[in-house]
């Protein structure tokens, strides 16, 4: 978590990067942005407020960290904080040789140098890292001799950062602690500022073990569990069900513990344990059979959880408890499938 009271922006250089694809060039800054407090107070909202998740990362490079361009001229920043206008240089020329997809646009990049961040209870530098590629009109009303008059402006909406990543002065040798924010692109253009800007990872926490574990049980109920044993939609959404309970209700996730209270045939935890083994080879991480829950982990993954059996287009049945009380029949004389629901008290 982001603490943002204390923060203190004490530099800020602003360069304009475009696509490169369509040959818009670069526009360098020479010299660094003269700010006053009111503006720093709007400028901190812009660049904090879409930085909610939990969800860290690292800078990294898949033979040698230190060739990992953000991760090496961050650090000189962090070195020495009076080079960070001539290091934004260079991180916008990196971010110009990335913006080669058609539908790129190009924007004003900042790059800003913040002090006393609090992240996770501890106290770090920091090193902004942001893009603006939209700009929205805005009309402004003033009064001129009698009455007033009225004009059209574009700019930047302080509540819609475009693209974002903050790199705190911790964990060096891992690649830094990373927060990252992309909001305007979902296609493949969007891989451009994460994977291929800033090129991280996500960084091995709980929150990136709780949201693959939960990930790991999801798929296994909803694919491998009905292709391995006979078992009904009634039954596939219970089991989510006690899946996320157990996640919502325990502090540590332990294996043993959550195949023999959730799952407990040993049939299928056997089965469970395999995929796993799968789900890990074909993601290219191993997850640990011992850690800490993140609750924020499990708020945002168990709204995947979806415990509805549909019935063509006409019916949903939302199971939230014990499935034995829901039996599935067939009607010989009308052809169709049905469902019983079994209940004490109509609410």
């Amino acid at each position: 978590m982001i603490v943002t009271e204390q923060i203190e922006i004490q530099t800020i250089a602003i360069h304009n990067v475009g696509n490169k694809l369509n040959e818009e060039g670069l526009r360098f800054s020479k010299s660094l942005l003269q700010t006053d407090e009111s503006i720093n107070e709007l400028l901190l909202t812009y660049f904090f407020s879409p930085f909610k998740s939990n969800e860290y990362y690292n800078l990294f490079h898949e033979s040698d960290l230190n060739l990992n361009e953000v991760y090496s001229f961050v650090s000189e920043i962090f070195d020495n904080p009076d080079s960070l206008l001539e290091q934004s240089v260079s991180l916008a020329k990196h971010l110009y040789e990335q913006s080669v997809h058609p539908k790129i646009k190009g924007g004003e990049m900042y790059v800003v140098y913040f002090r006393d961040c609090i992240v996770d209870g501890e106290t770090v530098d920091a090193v902004g890292l942001f893009k603006s590629e939209t700009k929205e009109t805005y009309l402004k009303v003033y009064p001129q001799n009698d009455g007033f008059s009225i004009e059209s402006q574009a700019g930047i909406n302080i509540h819609k950062l475009d693209k974002g990543c903050l790199v705190f002065n911790t964990e060096r040798e891992k690649g830094y602690l990373v927060s990252v924010v992309d909001n305007l692109n979902k296609g493949g253009e969007a891989q451009y500022w994460i994977d291929h800007f800033l090129h991280v990872r996500q960084r091995n926490d709980d929150y990136f073990r709780t949201k693959n574990i939960l990930s790991l049980c999801k798929n296994f109920v909803v694919e491998k569990f009905p292709e391995q044993f006979a078992v009904s939609k009634a039954d596939q959404a219970e089991m989510l069900n006690k899946s996320v309970k157990f996640f919502k209700e325990n502090d540590n996730f332990d294996i043993e513990d959550f195949t023999n209270q959730v799952i407990q045939s040993p049939d299928v935890i056997s089965s469970f344990k395999s995929y796993k083994t799968e789900f890990e080879v074909d993601n290219n991480f191993q997850l640990t059979d011992n850690f800490n829950i993140s609750d924020a982990a499990v708020k945002k993954q168990s709204k995947f959880f979806k415990s509805v059996i549909k019935l063509d287009k006409n019916f949903h049945i939302y199971v939230h408890g014990d499935s034995q009380q829901i039996v599935k029949g067939f009607d010989k004389s009308s052809g169709m499938n049905y469902y019983q629901l079994f209940f004490k008290v109509e609410s």
